[in-house]
């Protein structure tokens, strides 16, 4: 064999595993995930998402009240994840826990797939995993068996055919809108989808020849206002942007949950190492981006700040919207399409036949549960033998009451409870105000109580007359009312 002909057999081997580079790391992303399968289940909130997905289903109708709880029951609510719930809800009935953790984990590696393929268009593929693998930490403490992991690939691929265009100075392809419509139906970040599409406009507007400007312009914006009209194409309309603000609108209660949490420096981790590293590349290659690019930066790095829920979006957008300015200076071969013929189809065929393979064998002998301390069973067991009537329970409990038949006071749908009404039910239970818990006790005729045993609320109920604990473990506590309502 020649030596031309050796060169032409090695590059024709190495552009053959480029291509397949994003199916071997949404692969790899996939079995990792779903061999951790359990921190997908340490949310008791998959409790109700599933109950819903199967209420859905029973009645081939979406919820537009509340059916569940004591304290809302009839009240006005729409579900802004449907989609994503009766996904969860046909899974579990199918698998058990394993059914959720599959589709979580299938989610994610498809969302890592898309992600890769699209930064090797630019970059080796040495520097695309590793760039994945970094995503991939910072992404693990979110990833959780819910409706925004199944919306995770949307949100790459929506995001990803909105830089392609901008990169190319063009208009974004209509095909994506129906990305965007199934967004719209698996979870609310939707709304977040819509907000992107500026950046990427001004991208493409600024950095484009002056002569196309006004016309690109006039193209970005018609595709906004189609983009908004396919953001309604959900069974409640119109009224989908509704549920949407709702959640946003939720004021000082996205101040006490963890997710909506800002990022906590106190300790070192990945997603402080990740802003000095790219402060340091910044200062080292001085980069230079177009102002449109520095914004849209600045404006993921602050939502990442502010809430740690968003630093997947930080890890998997980032390198999106930067990677073709900041290699633009970097010579590369052109890279041929590989040829119809190319045996890549059938490798990918027996890739996807093996991961069902083990995927069925991983599930039918890994045992997967939701986190124990979320799940109060011998305490809301002794509640039911008691026939307890209304129930004050803490927040994490609520999807497991749900799921238990039981109504309960308040769960993980905060956009149905309100402001007023969830942080009422903080100040209580954690004994900010005390006038406040006996106020809830009495309104709402409460005659017994399931909290974890740290809750302050707990810990008065367990000296305070008329109230008997029967049944405590290292997770949670059972109380049922003996005497009078409101007795201090």
């Amino acid at each position: 064999m020649s030596a031309k002909s050796s060169v032409i057999g090695r590059s024709k081997i190495a552009q053959s595993l480029r291509a397949m580079l994003p199916l071997w790391v949404g692969a790899g992303v996939y079995f990792f995930v779903l061999a951790t399968g359990n921190n997908l289940l340490r949310d008791s909130d998959i409790f109700w998402q599933i109950e819903i997905g199967r209420w859905i289903i029973d009645h081939r109708a979406v919820p537009y009240a509340d059916v569940y709880s004591f304290t809302r029951n009839g009240a006005p609510w729409m579900s802004s994840s449907w989609l994503a719930q009766v996904l969860y809800a046909a899974s579990y009935s199918k698998l058990g826990w394993a059914g959720p953790v599959i589709l979580s984990s299938a989610a994610v590696g498809i969302a890592f797939a898309i992600f890769a393929g699209f930064l090797t268009r630019y970059i080796d593929a040495a520097r695309a995993v590793i760039l994945a693998m970094v995503a991939l930490a910072l992404s693990m403490p979110h990833l959780l068996a819910r409706p925004h992991v199944l919306a995770l690939p949307v949100m790459v691929g929506w995001f990803a055919g909105l830089m392609t265009a901008a990169d190319r100075k063009a208009a974004p392809s209509y095909w994506l809108l129906p990305l965007l419509a199934l967004w719209a139906n698996l979870h609310g970040g939707f709304v977040f989808g819509l907000a992107l599409i500026a950046p990427a406009a001004l991208v493409a507007v600024w950095e484009a020849n002056s002569s196309i400007r006004k016309s690109l312009t006039l193209r970005w914006t018609a595709f906004a206002f189609i983009a908004l009209l396919a953001a309604c194409c959900t069974p409640y309309g119109w009224n989908t942007l509704l549920a949407a603000r709702n959640i946003l609108d939720l004021g000082e209660v996205l101040t006490i949950l963890s997710e909506w949490q800002p990022a906590n420096f106190s300790k070192f981790g990945v997603f402080e190492a990740c802003l000095l590293g790219m402060m340091f590349v910044a200062l080292n290659r001085r980069v230079t981006l177009s102002w449109p690019r520095i914004l849209l930066l600045l404006g993921l790095i602050h939502l990442a700040l502010t809430h740690v829920r968003s630093i997947e979006a930080f890890a998997l957008l980032i390198p999106i919207a930067l990677v073709k300015p900041l290699v633009r200076d970097t010579k590369r071969p052109k890279i041929s399409p590989a040829p119809h013929s190319s045996p890549q189809s059938y490798v990918a065929v027996a890739a996807l036949t093996a991961a069902s393979a083990v995927t069925w064998l991983f599930a039918l002998y890994h045992p997967y549960f939701v986190i124990p301390s979320q799940v109060p069973a011998k305490a809301l067991a002794a509640l039911k033998e008691r026939k307890s009537g209304h129930i004050l329970n803490g927040y994490e409990f609520g999807g497991y009451m749900i799921a238990q038949g039981v109504a309960p006071f308040i769960d993980g749908r905060a956009e149905l409870y309100g402001e007023k009404f969830v942080m009422d039910h903080h100040r209580a239970v954690s004994l900010q105000d005390v006038d406040i818990l006996f106020r809830l006790l009495n309104d709402y005729k409460i005659d017994a109580a399931l909290f974890n045993p740290t809750t302050p609320a707990a810990q008065l109920l367990d000296g305070l007359g008329g109230w008997q604990k029967v049944y405590a473990d290292e997770s949670s506590a059972a109380y049922i009312r003996n005497t009078g309502i409101g007795a201090k």
